[in-house]
């Protein structure tokens, strides 16, 4: 029995739920229940037949004597990159409360304005690995680098409208919340945000297996009629996540017996 622990945003909670769904090699997911975490916990319980189990605690972790892969998974609140030490903190303090249950650590992140540069040193290095998606010979960017394909497909898109609102399915559901800096019910100030989003002119979704383009389009239509931006499409991708997912599991496999 092997077990990977995963940190996550919920900006990826549909796209982990993905990998979760379809992998043969999963025999349990055990999740930290908290308000954070019901979007996957909800998303697990209607498409998979994998024991899903709510932990309210790390600690509560117990493994079982299947010879799959379990897994141990905790969705951080979305909007921490508004502040980067909160990121990194936040980040860094559940990576030191799941270490001692798990083989190696996975973050469904990326460098998040440089905030997870050091991500491999979150812990000490006596203890077990830690893994970022990575972007050919670099850690991705970030979400949208993660779902675009890289940062050449990024950067391509940015010169060609640099007032370009990226879209994928975690978008399409937190930007009130993103907007608000992850401060919960606050109310928005449209004055204010409307002046920061002057410059920009439209929304490019990024449509993947997760989230279709009316997907996308539905969730962001009211965010597109308050800033007044057009909607562009741009096919998205999974092959980084996958990539890692699939170099996370090899990991974890040495020295154990899941097929």
């Amino acid at each position: 029995m092997a077990t990977l622990g995963i940190i996550t945003c919920q900006i990826l909670e549909l796209e982990f739920a993905h990998l979760l769904v379809n992998d043969p090699e999963v025999s349990a997911v055990n999740i930290l229940d908290d308000e954070f975490s019901k979007e996957l916990s909800e998303t697990l319980s209607r498409r998979t037949k994998v024991r899903s189990k709510p932990i309210a605690s790390i600690a509560e972790y117990t493994s079982t004597a299947s010879d799959g892969l379990e897994i141990v998974i905790r969705v951080m609140k979305v909007g921490l990159h508004s502040v980067i030490k909160d990121l990194r903190s936040g980040v860094r303090q559940a990576a030191i409360e799941m270490e001692p249950y798990v083989d190696a650590i996975l973050l469904g992140y990326g460098l998040c304005g440089n905030a997870l540069k050091d991500y491999d040193e979150l812990l000490p290095p006596s203890v077990v690995p830690v893994l970022l998606p990575m972007d050919g010979d670099h850690p991705v960017d970030d979400c949208v680098g993660l779902l675009i394909g890289g940062r050449e497909n990024y950067y391509e898109e940015q010169c060609r409208v640099a007032g370009t609102m990226f879209i994928n399915s975690g978008f399409s559901r937190h930007w009130a919340t993103i907007l608000h800096k992850g401060r919960g019910a606050e109310k928005l100030d449209l004055a204010m945000m409307k002046r920061l989003m002057a410059s920009y002119e439209r929304s490019l979704l990024l449509p993947t297996p997760v989230a279709s383009e009316q997907d996308l389009a539905s969730g962001i239509h009211e965010f597109n009629r308050i800033y007044g931006l057009r909607t562009e499409v741009r096919p998205g991708t999974l092959d980084i996540l996958e990539k890692a997912w699939s170099s996370a599991k090899q990991l974890v496999r040495h020295g154990h017996t899941f097929p």
